[in-house]
């Protein structure tokens, strides 16, 4: 039985796959496919606020149905094969065959799908369209070198020689992209998602399963800075510290404190300045108790993630 719902399901994928027009190579067209998926999930209701759309909406939409079909909230939503052309290749896999058929179709027909009440956009997919427009609104915001300055974390080191030893397993940030400004010139408070900075799996895995995240996979740019995530559903922005903090020497553990304090500023002026919360989520009770021993109204949250 799970060998012909397997079957099925493939064969759904491929015959839309077919019925699909391909989209056209390039970054461009990527884009487009991509802006083209967010507003067609956006008329459905999704269970997960639509995280699982924004995750996988590069992928062709049959790919995206296929991996986010158990996201729906099935309770508000019922399929019905008007055409019959579902019947034969979700033989087997049941109403989730022709659930899966009729939402791969190029265009749905009416009566197709029936969603109880009314849609609200999923808040990942929302907040994904607004930034996707925000990007495109203004060709000059889009990251072009035209007029556009790169803000960096690097810069606002004073270029100081590195103090020795290093802390073992620190939270590198590599120059932050080009971020839109708004009319004014200045950096635009509006969210933009970029690609997590570095490699660094645990931490990166933190900062997307504590807050959570809204964008998985993802950093924010907000007031021209990097944060590590922005909270789902509230409007806080977090900076997370995977450090191992507990075994650096008392010498370290200072220097480590200063450092941190710097970024710590610039995030939470940023923050502050566009109307969000800041919060710093660290591993472990004795990283939080030095950095409120440094300054006691910062918000900080054990968050026990491990490296």
């Amino acid at each position: 039985m799970a060998m012909r719902f397997r079957a099925s399901i493939a064969l759904l994928l491929f015959l839309s796959a077919c019925a699909t027009s391909t989209p056209t190579p390039g970054t461009r067209g990527t884009r487009s496919q991509r802006l083209t998926n967010l507003e067609r999930a956006a008329k459905l209701p999704w269970a997960d606020d639509g995280r699982c759309v924004v995750r996988e909406a590069s992928q062709p939409w049959p790919v995206l149905v296929e991996r986010c079909y158990q996201a729906l909230d099935h309770d508000r939503i019922e399929f019905h094969d008007t055409t019959g052309s579902c019947a034969v290749a979700s033989a087997g896999a049941g109403a989730m065959g022709v659930g899966l058929c009729v939402l791969v179709a190029p265009e749905i027909v009416v009566g197709a799908v029936i969603v109880l009440g009314v849609v609200v956009v999923g808040v990942a997919i929302k907040e994904a369209l607004d930034a996707y427009e925000l990007r495109h609104a203004y060709p000059e915001e889009a990251g072009t070198s035209r007029g556009t300055k790169v803000a960096s974390r690097e810069a606002e080191a004073q270029r100081k020689p590195k103090l020795k030893p290093e802390p073992a397993g620190q939270d590198q940030q590599p120059p932050v992209p080009p971020v839109p400004v708004d009319q004014t010139g200045r950096a635009s408070c509006e969210p933009v998602p970029v690609p997590h900075a570095g490699e660094d799996d645990p931490h990166n895995e933190c900062a997307d399963k504590f807050p959570p995240n809204r964008y998985p996979g993802m950093d924010v740019l907000v007031g021209g800075v990097r944060f590590d995530a922005l909270q789902v559903g509230v409007r806080v922005l977090w900076e997370i510290k995977t450090h191992q903090f507990d075994s650096y020497n008392k010498f370290i553990r200072r220097r480590e404190i200063e450092k941190e304090l710097a970024q710590i500023e610039k995030e939470q002026d940023a923050a502050a300045a566009c109307g969000y919360g800041y919060v710093v989520g660290v591993s472990t009770q004795a990283h939080k108790d030095a950095l409120l021993e440094a300054t006691p109204l910062l918000d900080v949250v054990v968050t026990g993630c491990k490296r």
